[in-house]
Protein backbone atom coordinates (compact mmCIF):
# COMPACT_ATOMS: atom_id res chain seq x y z
CA UNK A 1 0.00 0.00 0.00
CA UNK A 2 1.44 3.44 -0.84
CA UNK A 3 1.81 6.33 0.78
CA UNK A 4 -1.51 7.92 1.90
CA UNK A 5 -3.68 4.88 0.16
CA UNK A 6 -6.85 4.06 1.49
CA UNK A 7 -6.89 0.01 2.57
CA UNK A 8 -10.06 -0.45 0.44
CA UNK A 9 -10.24 -1.92 -3.52
CA UNK A 10 -11.10 0.05 -6.05
CA UNK A 11 -14.35 -0.17 -7.28
CA UNK A 12 -15.31 1.08 -10.75
CA UNK A 13 -18.85 3.35 -10.97
CA UNK A 14 -22.11 1.34 -11.87
CA UNK A 15 -24.82 3.29 -11.59
CA UNK A 16 -27.83 0.86 -11.50
CA UNK A 17 -25.86 -0.72 -8.37
CA UNK A 18 -26.89 2.51 -5.99
CA UNK A 19 -29.55 1.63 -3.62
CA UNK A 20 -32.87 3.47 -2.88
CA UNK A 21 -32.03 7.24 -1.47
CA UNK A 22 -28.32 6.47 -1.45
CA UNK A 23 -26.40 7.41 -5.12
CA UNK A 24 -26.44 9.78 -7.50
CA UNK A 25 -28.41 7.71 -9.67
CA UNK A 26 -31.51 5.52 -8.98
CA UNK A 27 -31.65 2.36 -10.95
CA UNK A 28 -32.88 2.86 -14.25
CA UNK A 29 -31.11 6.29 -14.70
CA UNK A 30 -34.22 8.58 -12.99
CA UNK A 31 -32.13 11.81 -11.48
CA UNK A 32 -32.53 12.06 -7.62
CA UNK A 33 -30.74 14.47 -4.77
CA UNK A 34 -27.63 13.12 -4.05
CA UNK A 35 -26.75 12.54 0.04
CA UNK A 36 -23.25 11.65 -1.06
CA UNK A 37 -20.48 12.75 0.31
CA UNK A 38 -16.77 11.82 1.68
CA UNK A 39 -16.90 12.39 5.34
CA UNK A 40 -17.18 14.49 7.98
CA UNK A 41 -15.50 17.72 8.68
CA UNK A 42 -14.32 16.96 11.64
CA UNK A 43 -12.21 14.40 13.33
CA UNK A 44 -14.33 13.65 15.69
CA UNK A 45 -17.41 13.50 13.84
CA UNK A 46 -16.04 11.87 10.83
CA UNK A 47 -17.09 7.95 9.97
CA UNK A 48 -14.84 7.42 7.46
CA UNK A 49 -11.45 8.57 9.43
CA UNK A 50 -9.59 5.37 9.82
CA UNK A 51 -10.48 3.89 6.44
CA UNK A 52 -9.64 6.75 4.74
CA UNK A 53 -6.83 8.44 6.37
CA UNK A 54 -3.96 9.78 4.75
CA UNK A 55 -0.47 9.48 6.27
CA UNK A 56 1.74 12.64 4.98
CA UNK A 57 4.40 13.58 6.22
CA UNK A 58 3.56 15.27 9.32
CA UNK A 59 1.99 12.18 10.46
CA UNK A 60 4.91 10.21 10.05
CA UNK A 61 7.24 12.37 11.57
CA UNK A 62 4.71 13.14 14.71
CA UNK A 63 4.37 9.08 14.88
CA UNK A 64 8.08 8.52 14.55
CA UNK A 65 9.95 7.49 17.77
CA UNK A 66 12.87 8.97 17.10
CA UNK A 67 12.09 12.25 15.67
CA UNK A 68 12.33 15.06 18.52
CA UNK A 69 9.06 17.17 17.11
CA UNK A 70 6.62 16.90 19.89
CA UNK A 71 4.35 19.98 19.60
CA UNK A 72 1.58 19.59 16.78
CA UNK A 73 1.01 23.24 15.63
CA UNK A 74 -1.54 24.38 13.18
CA UNK A 75 -4.76 26.08 12.19
CA UNK A 76 -8.12 24.66 12.68
CA UNK A 77 -8.83 22.35 10.66
CA UNK A 78 -5.55 21.00 9.29
CA UNK A 79 -6.01 17.61 10.90
CA UNK A 80 -4.29 17.89 14.51
CA UNK A 81 -7.02 15.65 16.03
CA UNK A 82 -7.36 13.60 13.14
CA UNK A 83 -3.39 12.25 13.36
CA UNK A 84 -3.93 11.93 17.36
CA UNK A 85 -6.47 9.96 16.51
CA UNK A 86 -4.67 7.71 13.96
CA UNK A 87 -1.62 7.15 16.52
CA UNK A 88 -3.86 5.68 18.83
CA UNK A 89 -5.26 3.26 16.72
CA UNK A 90 -2.36 2.15 15.05
CA UNK A 91 -0.88 1.58 18.93
CA UNK A 92 -3.76 1.17 21.16
CA UNK A 93 -1.45 -0.21 23.87
CA UNK A 94 1.39 2.47 23.48
CA UNK A 95 -0.71 5.57 24.00
CA UNK A 96 -1.90 7.55 27.04
CA UNK A 97 -4.33 9.84 25.95
CA UNK A 98 -4.54 12.91 28.73
CA UNK A 99 -7.57 15.39 28.22
CA UNK A 100 -7.52 18.82 29.76
CA UNK A 101 -11.12 18.74 30.45
CA UNK A 102 -9.92 16.20 33.23
CA UNK A 103 -8.22 17.66 35.10
CA UNK A 104 -9.50 20.49 36.72
CA UNK A 105 -7.56 23.12 34.95
CA UNK A 106 -10.71 25.31 34.91
CA UNK A 107 -10.64 25.33 38.56
CA UNK A 108 -7.17 26.27 38.78
CA UNK A 109 -7.26 29.20 36.73
CA UNK A 110 -10.24 30.04 38.74
CA UNK A 111 -8.96 30.04 42.12
CA UNK A 112 -8.75 33.25 44.31
CA UNK A 113 -5.05 31.95 45.44
CA UNK A 114 -4.16 32.17 41.63
CA UNK A 115 -5.48 35.24 40.93
CA UNK A 116 -3.99 37.27 44.38
CA UNK A 117 -0.45 35.56 43.32
CA UNK A 118 -0.64 36.63 39.81
CA UNK A 119 -1.60 40.60 40.85
CA UNK A 120 1.61 40.59 43.39
CA UNK A 121 3.57 38.76 39.96
CA UNK A 122 4.33 36.19 41.32
CA UNK A 123 5.32 33.34 38.90
CA UNK A 124 3.08 30.74 39.45
CA UNK A 125 5.79 28.82 36.33
CA UNK A 126 7.36 26.41 39.58
CA UNK A 127 4.01 25.11 40.65
CA UNK A 128 2.25 24.60 36.97
CA UNK A 129 5.14 22.99 35.51
CA UNK A 130 5.18 20.63 38.94
CA UNK A 131 1.62 20.03 38.03
CA UNK A 132 2.34 19.25 34.81
CA UNK A 133 5.13 16.59 35.73
CA UNK A 134 3.07 15.15 38.35
CA UNK A 135 0.12 14.35 35.83
CA UNK A 136 2.16 13.11 33.26
CA UNK A 137 4.35 10.77 35.85
CA UNK A 138 1.42 8.89 37.88
CA UNK A 139 -0.38 8.61 34.09
CA UNK A 140 2.30 6.54 32.89
CA UNK A 141 2.92 4.42 36.11
CA UNK A 142 -0.84 3.87 35.77
CA UNK A 143 -0.51 2.62 31.96
CA UNK A 144 2.66 0.92 32.41
CA UNK A 145 1.44 -1.47 35.36
CA UNK A 146 -2.40 -1.12 35.51
CA UNK A 147 -2.01 0.56 38.54
CA UNK A 148 -6.20 0.99 39.18
CA UNK A 149 -6.85 -0.67 42.54
CA UNK A 150 -4.73 -0.68 45.86
CA UNK A 151 -3.66 -4.00 45.70
CA UNK A 152 -2.24 -3.00 42.07
CA UNK A 153 -0.65 0.63 44.00
CA UNK A 154 1.51 -1.63 46.54
CA UNK A 155 2.26 -4.66 43.93
CA UNK A 156 3.68 -1.86 41.71
CA UNK A 157 5.86 0.44 44.71
CA UNK A 158 7.38 -3.27 46.21
CA UNK A 159 8.71 -3.90 42.73
CA UNK A 160 9.87 -0.42 42.02
CA UNK A 161 10.94 0.11 45.48
CA UNK A 162 13.15 -3.74 45.00
CA UNK A 163 14.64 -2.30 41.90
CA UNK A 164 16.13 1.07 42.80
CA UNK A 165 17.49 -0.22 46.90
CA UNK A 166 21.02 -0.12 45.73
CA UNK A 167 20.43 4.04 44.76
CA UNK A 168 19.67 6.31 47.49
CA UNK A 169 18.78 9.05 45.31
CA UNK A 170 16.06 7.17 43.57
CA UNK A 171 15.11 5.60 46.96
CA UNK A 172 14.51 9.31 47.84
CA UNK A 173 12.85 9.87 44.86
CA UNK A 174 10.15 7.16 44.95
CA UNK A 175 9.05 9.21 48.59
CA UNK A 176 7.34 11.86 46.51
CA UNK A 177 5.23 8.90 45.14
CA UNK A 178 4.46 7.42 48.51
CA UNK A 179 3.21 10.95 49.73
CA UNK A 180 0.11 9.98 46.56
CA UNK A 181 -0.12 6.27 47.07
CA UNK A 182 -3.74 6.77 48.31
CA UNK A 183 -4.45 8.95 45.24
CA UNK A 184 -3.12 6.54 42.48
CA UNK A 185 -6.06 5.03 40.98
CA UNK A 186 -8.64 7.77 41.46
CA UNK A 187 -9.10 10.47 38.91
CA UNK A 188 -6.52 12.75 37.45
CA UNK A 189 -8.57 15.79 38.05
CA UNK A 190 -8.67 14.39 42.08
CA UNK A 191 -5.15 14.13 42.08
CA UNK A 192 -5.10 17.98 41.04
CA UNK A 193 -7.35 19.15 43.14
CA UNK A 194 -5.14 17.60 46.17
CA UNK A 195 -1.99 19.56 45.06
CA UNK A 196 -3.58 22.33 44.47
CA UNK A 197 -5.36 22.65 47.92
CA UNK A 198 -2.41 22.03 49.46
CA UNK A 199 -0.77 24.81 47.97
CA UNK A 200 -3.68 26.93 48.60
CA UNK A 201 -3.35 26.22 52.40
CA UNK A 202 -0.14 27.24 52.66
CA UNK A 203 -0.60 30.36 50.54
CA UNK A 204 -3.89 31.10 53.03
CA UNK A 205 -1.80 30.54 56.48
CA UNK A 206 1.16 32.96 55.48
CA UNK A 207 -1.29 35.30 54.08
CA UNK A 208 -3.22 35.38 57.43
CA UNK A 209 -0.41 36.10 60.32
CA UNK A 210 2.92 35.15 59.51
CA UNK A 211 3.55 38.35 57.59
CA UNK A 212 2.78 40.87 60.34
CA UNK A 213 3.85 44.27 58.23
CA UNK A 214 2.93 46.74 61.31
CA UNK A 215 0.24 49.14 60.11
CA UNK A 216 -0.55 47.19 57.09
CA UNK A 217 -4.18 46.60 55.99
CA UNK A 218 -3.23 43.24 55.00
CA UNK A 219 -1.93 41.69 58.07
CA UNK A 220 -4.67 38.89 58.28
CA UNK A 221 -5.42 39.61 54.70
CA UNK A 222 -6.41 35.66 52.95
CA UNK A 223 -5.28 34.85 49.66
CA UNK A 224 -8.23 33.23 48.42
CA UNK A 225 -10.67 36.98 49.03
CA UNK A 226 -8.58 38.03 45.64
CA UNK A 227 -9.00 41.22 43.92
CA UNK A 228 -7.80 44.55 45.23
CA UNK A 229 -5.02 43.37 47.86
CA UNK A 230 -1.97 44.34 45.79
CA UNK A 231 -3.45 47.89 44.96
CA UNK A 232 -3.68 49.01 48.60
CA UNK A 233 -0.24 47.90 49.80
CA UNK A 234 3.24 49.94 49.34
CA UNK A 235 5.57 49.48 46.56
CA UNK A 236 7.68 48.04 49.62
CA UNK A 237 5.09 45.82 50.95
CA UNK A 238 4.16 44.57 47.69
CA UNK A 239 7.90 43.78 47.48
CA UNK A 240 8.22 41.72 50.23
CA UNK A 241 5.06 40.11 49.53
CA UNK A 242 6.28 39.10 46.07
CA UNK A 243 9.15 37.89 47.51
CA UNK A 244 7.46 35.78 50.59
CA UNK A 245 5.17 34.33 48.31
CA UNK A 246 8.06 33.41 45.42
CA UNK A 247 9.90 31.35 47.95
CA UNK A 248 6.50 29.03 48.64
CA UNK A 249 6.05 28.58 45.17
CA UNK A 250 9.46 27.86 43.92
CA UNK A 251 9.21 25.13 46.76
CA UNK A 252 7.08 23.03 45.45
CA UNK A 253 8.31 19.56 45.06
CA UNK A 254 10.42 20.15 41.96
CA UNK A 255 13.84 18.28 42.73
CA UNK A 256 12.74 15.06 43.81
CA UNK A 257 9.69 15.14 40.79
CA UNK A 258 13.40 15.52 38.51
CA UNK A 259 14.58 12.53 40.27
CA UNK A 260 11.15 10.85 39.60
CA UNK A 261 11.77 11.54 36.07
CA UNK A 262 15.07 9.32 35.91
CA UNK A 263 13.15 6.39 37.47
CA UNK A 264 10.68 7.06 35.18
CA UNK A 265 13.69 6.66 32.19
CA UNK A 266 15.99 4.07 33.69
CA UNK A 267 13.24 2.00 35.82
CA UNK A 268 9.77 2.10 34.76
CA UNK A 269 10.27 2.87 30.96
CA UNK A 270 13.54 1.39 30.79
CA UNK A 271 12.95 -0.89 27.34
CA UNK A 272 11.87 0.04 23.57
CA UNK A 273 9.79 -3.10 24.60
CA UNK A 274 7.96 -0.50 26.85
CA UNK A 275 7.99 2.72 24.54
CA UNK A 276 5.13 5.09 25.62
CA UNK A 277 3.15 8.23 23.58
CA UNK A 278 1.22 10.37 25.50
CA UNK A 279 -1.12 12.96 23.61
CA UNK A 280 -2.78 15.89 24.85
CA UNK A 281 -5.32 17.61 22.66
CA UNK A 282 -8.36 20.12 22.88
CA UNK A 283 -6.21 23.01 24.49
CA UNK A 284 -8.06 25.16 22.73
CA UNK A 285 -11.09 25.25 24.51
CA UNK A 286 -12.08 28.27 26.58
CA UNK A 287 -10.73 29.27 29.38
CA UNK A 288 -11.84 31.52 32.68
CA UNK A 289 -8.74 33.47 32.53
CA UNK A 290 -6.76 33.89 29.38
CA UNK A 291 -3.85 35.09 30.95
CA UNK A 292 -3.48 31.99 33.71
CA UNK A 293 -4.62 29.57 31.27
CA UNK A 294 -1.64 30.61 28.94
CA UNK A 295 0.53 30.11 31.57
CA UNK A 296 -0.50 26.57 32.09
CA UNK A 297 -0.17 25.82 28.55
CA UNK A 298 3.59 27.02 28.60
CA UNK A 299 4.56 25.41 31.45
CA UNK A 300 3.42 22.36 29.94
CA UNK A 301 5.56 22.69 26.77
CA UNK A 302 8.36 23.46 29.69
CA UNK A 303 7.49 20.17 30.72
CA UNK A 304 7.20 18.14 28.01
CA UNK A 305 10.96 19.84 27.38
CA UNK A 306 12.32 17.97 29.94
CA UNK A 307 10.62 14.70 29.63
CA UNK A 308 12.60 14.77 26.56
CA UNK A 309 15.16 12.85 28.67
CA UNK A 310 13.13 9.78 29.19
CA UNK A 311 14.02 8.01 25.90
CA UNK A 312 11.44 6.01 25.07
CA UNK A 313 8.35 8.44 25.87
CA UNK A 314 7.27 10.51 23.42
CA UNK A 315 4.89 13.20 24.50
CA UNK A 316 2.79 15.25 21.62
CA UNK A 317 1.18 18.53 22.10
CA UNK A 318 -1.34 19.61 19.92
CA UNK A 319 -2.16 23.28 19.60
CA UNK A 320 -3.74 25.47 17.31
CA UNK A 321 -1.04 28.43 15.78
CA UNK A 322 -2.68 31.48 16.84
CA UNK A 323 -2.48 29.73 20.76
CA UNK A 324 1.17 28.81 19.89
CA UNK A 325 2.00 32.46 19.19
CA UNK A 326 0.43 33.99 22.23
CA UNK A 327 2.55 32.01 24.67
CA UNK A 328 5.39 34.24 24.90
CA UNK A 329 8.18 31.90 25.56
CA UNK A 330 10.97 34.43 25.17
CA UNK A 331 9.95 36.74 28.16
CA UNK A 332 8.70 33.96 30.82
CA UNK A 333 10.66 30.86 29.65
CA UNK A 334 14.26 31.60 30.30
CA UNK A 335 15.59 32.32 27.05
CA UNK A 336 14.25 28.89 25.96
CA UNK A 337 12.15 29.68 22.66
CA UNK A 338 14.38 28.76 20.37
CA UNK A 339 14.54 25.15 21.80
CA UNK A 340 10.38 25.19 21.38
CA UNK A 341 9.98 26.46 17.93
CA UNK A 342 12.79 23.99 16.87
CA UNK A 343 10.25 21.01 18.68
CA UNK A 344 7.25 22.39 16.81
CA UNK A 345 5.99 20.79 13.74
CA UNK A 346 3.50 23.47 11.67
CA UNK A 347 0.89 21.44 9.60
CA UNK A 348 1.17 22.52 6.21
CA UNK A 349 -0.71 20.95 3.48
CA UNK A 350 0.31 21.27 -0.40
CA UNK A 351 -1.97 21.01 -3.25
CA UNK A 352 -0.98 17.41 -4.42
CA UNK A 353 -1.37 16.49 -0.54
CA UNK A 354 -5.03 17.35 -0.52
CA UNK A 355 -6.03 15.95 -3.93
CA UNK A 356 -4.24 12.03 -2.66
CA UNK A 357 -6.40 12.46 0.91
CA UNK A 358 -9.64 13.45 -1.40
CA UNK A 359 -8.73 10.33 -4.39
CA UNK A 360 -8.22 8.03 -0.84
CA UNK A 361 -12.11 9.50 0.60
CA UNK A 362 -13.51 8.50 -2.91
CA UNK A 363 -11.96 4.90 -3.19
CA UNK A 364 -13.39 4.23 0.52
CA UNK A 365 -17.06 5.06 -0.19
CA UNK A 366 -16.89 3.68 -3.88
CA UNK A 367 -16.07 0.75 -1.88
CA UNK A 368 -18.68 1.53 0.05
CA UNK A 369 -21.80 2.24 -2.26
CA UNK A 370 -20.50 2.26 -5.53
CA UNK A 371 -20.10 6.08 -6.63
CA UNK A 372 -17.73 7.42 -8.74
CA UNK A 373 -14.27 5.73 -7.53
CA UNK A 374 -12.32 9.13 -8.32
CA UNK A 375 -12.83 12.82 -7.96
CA UNK A 376 -12.46 13.08 -11.92
CA UNK A 377 -15.42 11.32 -12.44
CA UNK A 378 -17.30 13.44 -9.48
CA UNK A 379 -16.80 17.06 -11.13
CA UNK A 380 -17.01 18.39 -14.09
CA UNK A 381 -14.27 17.36 -17.39
CA UNK A 382 -11.12 19.59 -17.42
CA UNK A 383 -11.65 22.27 -20.34
CA UNK A 384 -9.97 25.22 -21.80
CA UNK A 385 -12.45 27.97 -20.88
CA UNK A 386 -12.81 26.67 -17.16
CA UNK A 387 -9.88 24.81 -16.49
CA UNK A 388 -9.49 21.91 -13.67
CA UNK A 389 -12.89 22.04 -11.36
CA UNK A 390 -10.94 20.79 -8.10
CA UNK A 391 -7.96 23.11 -8.54
CA UNK A 392 -10.85 25.92 -8.97
CA UNK A 393 -11.88 24.64 -5.22
CA UNK A 394 -8.69 24.34 -3.85
CA UNK A 395 -8.00 27.99 -4.54
CA UNK A 396 -11.09 28.59 -2.55
CA UNK A 397 -9.85 27.06 0.65
CA UNK A 398 -7.05 27.70 3.00
CA UNK A 399 -5.29 24.58 2.16
CA UNK A 400 -6.80 22.30 4.84
CA UNK A 401 -8.71 19.30 4.62
CA UNK A 402 -11.46 20.65 6.33
CA UNK A 403 -12.62 23.40 3.95
CA UNK A 404 -11.67 20.76 0.85
CA UNK A 405 -14.22 18.33 2.18
CA UNK A 406 -16.53 20.94 3.26
CA UNK A 407 -17.09 22.44 -0.55
CA UNK A 408 -16.60 18.79 -1.90
CA UNK A 409 -19.38 17.79 0.80
CA UNK A 410 -21.28 20.87 -0.09
CA UNK A 411 -21.85 20.68 -4.11
CA UNK A 412 -21.90 17.11 -3.83
CA UNK A 413 -25.52 18.19 -2.12
CA UNK A 414 -26.96 19.99 -4.67
CA UNK A 415 -25.82 18.21 -7.89
CA UNK A 416 -28.52 15.80 -9.90
CA UNK A 417 -27.21 13.73 -11.78
CA UNK A 418 -23.52 11.55 -11.53
CA UNK A 419 -21.38 14.19 -12.46
CA UNK A 420 -21.35 17.66 -10.83
CA UNK A 421 -21.65 20.17 -12.82
CA UNK A 422 -19.84 23.77 -12.99
CA UNK A 423 -23.28 24.99 -11.61
CA UNK A 424 -23.91 22.86 -8.85
CA UNK A 425 -19.76 24.17 -7.97
CA UNK A 426 -20.95 27.33 -7.83
CA UNK A 427 -24.42 27.01 -6.24
CA UNK A 428 -22.92 25.22 -3.39
CA UNK A 429 -20.22 27.78 -3.18
CA UNK A 430 -22.58 30.46 -1.76
CA UNK A 431 -23.28 28.44 1.11
CA UNK A 432 -19.73 26.82 1.67
CA UNK A 433 -17.85 30.26 1.74
CA UNK A 434 -20.69 31.46 4.07
CA UNK A 435 -20.05 28.69 6.32
CA UNK A 436 -16.16 29.50 5.99
CA UNK A 437 -16.60 33.36 6.94
CA UNK A 438 -18.49 32.14 9.90
CA UNK A 439 -15.86 29.48 11.06
CA UNK A 440 -12.96 32.32 10.37
CA UNK A 441 -14.71 34.43 12.91
CA UNK A 442 -15.38 31.81 15.54
CA UNK A 443 -11.33 30.68 15.47
CA UNK A 444 -10.29 33.94 16.31
CA UNK A 445 -13.76 35.45 17.96
CA UNK A 446 -12.17 34.79 21.57
CA UNK A 447 -8.92 37.22 20.52
CA UNK A 448 -10.39 39.43 18.50
CA UNK A 449 -14.35 39.73 19.49
CA UNK A 450 -16.47 41.21 16.71
CA UNK A 451 -13.77 41.11 14.33
CA UNK A 452 -16.41 39.52 11.68
CA UNK A 453 -17.67 43.23 11.69
CA UNK A 454 -14.51 43.84 10.77
CA UNK A 455 -14.58 41.74 7.60
CA UNK A 456 -18.18 43.41 6.76
CA UNK A 457 -16.45 46.21 5.97
CA UNK A 458 -15.29 44.65 2.37
CA UNK A 459 -19.00 43.58 1.77
CA UNK A 460 -19.16 44.30 -2.03
CA UNK A 461 -15.99 45.16 -3.13
CA UNK A 462 -14.49 44.83 -6.67
CA UNK A 463 -11.20 43.19 -6.45
CA UNK A 464 -8.09 43.56 -6.19
CA UNK A 465 -8.40 46.72 -4.26
CA UNK A 466 -5.90 49.09 -5.09
CA UNK A 467 -4.16 50.73 -2.04
CA UNK A 468 -6.02 54.00 -1.54
CA UNK A 469 -9.16 51.69 -1.74
CA UNK A 470 -8.16 48.83 0.71
CA UNK A 471 -7.22 52.20 2.83
CA UNK A 472 -10.79 53.70 2.82
CA UNK A 473 -11.84 50.28 3.90
CA UNK A 474 -9.84 50.06 6.51
CA UNK A 475 -10.38 53.28 7.81
CA UNK A 476 -14.04 52.61 7.89
CA UNK A 477 -13.19 49.85 10.15
CA UNK A 478 -11.75 52.01 12.63
CA UNK A 479 -14.65 54.05 12.75
CA UNK A 480 -16.09 51.15 14.54
CA UNK A 481 -14.49 52.45 17.32
CA UNK A 482 -17.34 54.84 17.91
CA UNK A 483 -19.79 52.33 18.04
CA UNK A 484 -20.89 51.34 21.77
CA UNK A 485 -22.23 48.34 20.78
CA UNK A 486 -18.56 47.39 19.42
CA UNK A 487 -16.98 44.48 20.96
CA UNK A 488 -13.74 44.63 19.90
CA UNK A 489 -12.73 48.57 21.21
CA UNK A 490 -9.56 46.83 23.56
CA UNK A 491 -7.89 45.29 20.31
CA UNK A 492 -8.62 47.64 17.88
CA UNK A 493 -7.75 50.53 20.03
CA UNK A 494 -4.43 48.89 19.98
CA UNK A 495 -3.78 48.13 16.38
CA UNK A 496 -5.23 51.53 15.24
CA UNK A 497 -3.22 53.71 17.94
CA UNK A 498 -0.89 55.01 15.63
CA UNK A 499 -3.44 56.00 12.78
CA UNK A 500 -4.99 58.59 15.91
CA UNK A 501 -1.67 59.29 17.84
CA UNK A 502 1.18 59.95 15.34
CA UNK A 503 0.46 62.21 12.39
CA UNK A 504 3.38 61.84 10.81
CA UNK A 505 3.53 58.22 10.25
CA UNK A 506 4.14 56.11 7.37
CA UNK A 507 1.48 54.01 5.34
CA UNK A 508 2.89 50.68 7.03
CA UNK A 509 2.97 52.27 10.58
CA UNK A 510 -0.34 54.01 10.24
CA UNK A 511 -2.56 50.77 9.10
CA UNK A 512 0.46 47.80 9.27
CA UNK A 513 -0.98 46.27 12.79
CA UNK A 514 -4.22 45.80 10.92
CA UNK A 515 -3.53 44.57 7.93
CA UNK A 516 -0.84 42.10 9.67
CA UNK A 517 -3.73 40.60 11.20
CA UNK A 518 -6.21 40.19 8.54
CA UNK A 519 -3.44 38.74 6.07
CA UNK A 520 -1.97 36.53 9.26
CA UNK A 521 -5.14 34.70 9.49
CA UNK A 522 -5.81 34.08 5.98
CA UNK A 523 -8.51 36.97 5.23
CA UNK A 524 -6.56 38.84 2.74
CA UNK A 525 -3.78 38.78 0.42
CA UNK A 526 -1.42 41.19 -0.84
CA UNK A 527 -0.14 42.20 -4.22
CA UNK A 528 3.35 42.78 -4.90
CA UNK A 529 5.50 43.90 -7.94
CA UNK A 530 5.03 44.71 -11.74
CA UNK A 531 3.63 41.22 -12.30
CA UNK A 532 0.98 41.77 -9.54
CA UNK A 533 1.83 38.48 -7.63
CA UNK A 534 -0.63 37.72 -4.69
CA UNK A 535 0.85 36.85 -1.69
CA UNK A 536 -0.86 34.87 0.88
CA UNK A 537 0.16 33.51 4.87
CA UNK A 538 0.15 30.06 3.55
CA UNK A 539 3.20 30.50 1.40
CA UNK A 540 4.65 33.89 2.36
CA UNK A 541 3.99 33.26 6.21
CA UNK A 542 6.16 35.98 7.48
CA UNK A 543 5.33 38.73 4.49
CA UNK A 544 3.60 40.81 6.42
CA UNK A 545 5.71 40.95 9.78
CA UNK A 546 8.03 43.39 7.29
CA UNK A 547 6.77 46.83 7.13
CA UNK A 548 9.07 47.18 4.42
CA UNK A 549 6.62 44.64 2.75
CA UNK A 550 3.41 46.33 3.60
CA UNK A 551 5.36 50.11 1.89
CA UNK A 552 5.92 48.21 -0.95
CA UNK A 553 2.33 46.20 -1.23
CA UNK A 554 0.61 47.94 -4.09
CA UNK A 555 -2.91 46.15 -3.94
CA UNK A 556 -5.20 43.77 -1.86
CA UNK A 557 -7.56 40.77 -2.19
CA UNK A 558 -9.87 38.60 -0.34
CA UNK A 559 -9.21 34.92 -0.40
CA UNK A 560 -11.20 33.71 -3.12
CA UNK A 561 -12.29 31.37 -0.28
CA UNK A 562 -14.64 34.47 1.41
CA UNK A 563 -15.46 36.03 -2.27
CA UNK A 564 -18.86 34.98 -2.37
CA UNK A 565 -20.14 35.10 0.98
CA UNK A 566 -19.27 39.05 0.58
CA UNK A 567 -20.67 39.12 -2.42
CA UNK A 568 -17.25 40.25 -3.93
CA UNK A 569 -17.04 41.07 -7.65
CA UNK A 570 -14.03 40.14 -9.45
CA UNK A 571 -12.79 43.13 -11.90
CA UNK A 572 -10.36 41.29 -14.43
CA UNK A 573 -9.25 44.35 -16.27
CA UNK A 574 -7.74 44.87 -12.73
CA UNK A 575 -6.10 41.41 -12.38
Amino acid sequence: MSKGTAKHPYRSYNATYVTRGEGLMASGGSVRRSNFNIGGEQAEADPILMEAFYESDDYNTIASRDDSHCFLIARTGSGKSAVLQRLEEEHPDRVVRIAPEDLSLNYITNLGVMRFLDELEVSLDPLFIALWKHVLLVELIRHRYKVDSPAAKNNFLAGLRDKIKRDPGKRAALEYLEEFQDKFWVEADERVREITEKFEEKINKEAKGTIGFKGSSITNASATIGGGIADVTSTETRRELTERFQRIVNETQMARLNKMLKVLDEDILESRQNFTFVVIDDLDRDWVDEKLANSLVRCLFRAVLDLQRVTNLKVIVALRTNIFENLDFGHRSGGQEEKFRSLALHMRWSPAELRELVSDRMRVVSAKRGTPNSISDALPRTNTTRGDAFDYMLTRTLMRPRDIIAFLNETFSVMNGERASWEDIKTAEDSYSHKRLLALRDEWKMSYPDIDRVFSVFSGCVVPLSREEFTRRIDDAALLLADPYFRGSEWLDWMTATMWNNPTGTWGEYYGPLVTLLYNIGFIGCITGSQGTVRYVRTFPEYAERLSNLEATTGFIIHPTFQSALDIRLDGSRM
